[in-house]
């Protein structure tokens, strides 16, 4: 019974405190103002900045960090465990020490910045920036489940594939990315969460310019400061957008998993 009543009071304890600080920025602002305030032209310009990078990281992080997924699910290799704690360093790094990081890579002065300056490509506190910050920062959040996902396909499917000749692309998108499509909607979706709310790595390397480099999670920082209301309408419609990735993944419609083995 003692135990019954410790496990209620921290479970009640850890739920407060995550839902009062949402249900803090939900009711700070009525319904029809927050409409309004939407149409501000900052939050307008960071939201439409917001939407594109984020877009365009999750692109890039699934672009690149599927063959690394699939490596790291199919194959054993000296140095594996070195490359799968390079992966998973941007989980816990802190942000600001990667953006540093990142500068010190990729500025103009970087390891790389000079090879980069020679073609005339200047990433630091662009737009570009923002998209390499984050998918500097969110790529781990894809590539993590992928794996999973990609090292569970049973290998008798793989087998049944091989024996009725298909090469190691063939086997791959027909058997293996069907079977862990769940997995790869979840890595998508956990990568666009990380990069829409990537804060610290992208005011570091790419810096805080209106219109430029001046995502939502920036602008919320900047509003705080000067006009509370736009700074919490900017946080609510990120946690709308975060909300909304995050449903979408747990009520994943059934079809995803069936149509997976259907198709395999």
């Amino acid at each position: 019974m003692g135990f019954r009543i410790a496990a209620g009071l921290a479970i009640g304890a850890l739920v407060a405190l995550l839902a009062l600080p949402i249900a803090a920025l939900v009711v700070r602002v009525p319904p029809a103002r927050l409409l309004a305030r939407i149409g501000d032209p900052v939050v307008l310009d960071a939201l439409r900045l917001s939407l594109l990078t984020s877009l365009g990281a999750t692109i890039g992080a699934v672009v690149l960090g599927m063959p690394l997924a699939w490596l790291l699910a199919t194959r054993r290799f000296p140095g594996r465990r070195a490359l799968e704690v390079l992966v998973d360093m941007p989980m816990v790094l802190p942000p600001t020490v990667a953006g540093l990081a990142l500068l010190l890579a990729l500025g103009r002065m970087g390891l790389a910045g000079h090879v980069l300056s020679a073609f005339g490509i200047t990433l630091p506190f662009t737009t570009a920036a923002v998209v390499v910050a984050q998918i500097f920062m969110a790529a781990p959040f894809f590539i993590a489940p992928v794996r999973a996902g990609l090292a569970a396909v049973e290998p008798r499917y793989l087998d049944a594939a091989a024996t009725l000749r298909a090469d190691e692309a063939h086997r791959f998108f027909h058997v293996m990315l069907p079977l862990s499509l769940p997995s790869l909607v979840a890595g998508v979706a956990m990568c666009c969460a990380r990069a829409l709310g990537e804060f610290g790595a992208t005011i570091t390397f790419a810096g805080n310019l209106p219109g430029v480099t001046q995502t939502m999670p920036l602008a919320v920082y900047m509003a705080f400061q000067t006009d509370l209301e736009a700074a919490v309408t900017l946080a609510v419609l990120l946690l709308v957008f975060s909300a909304a990735l995050l449903l979408g993944l747990r009520f994943a419609p059934s079809w995803i998993r069936i149509d997976a083995h259907r198709d395999a």
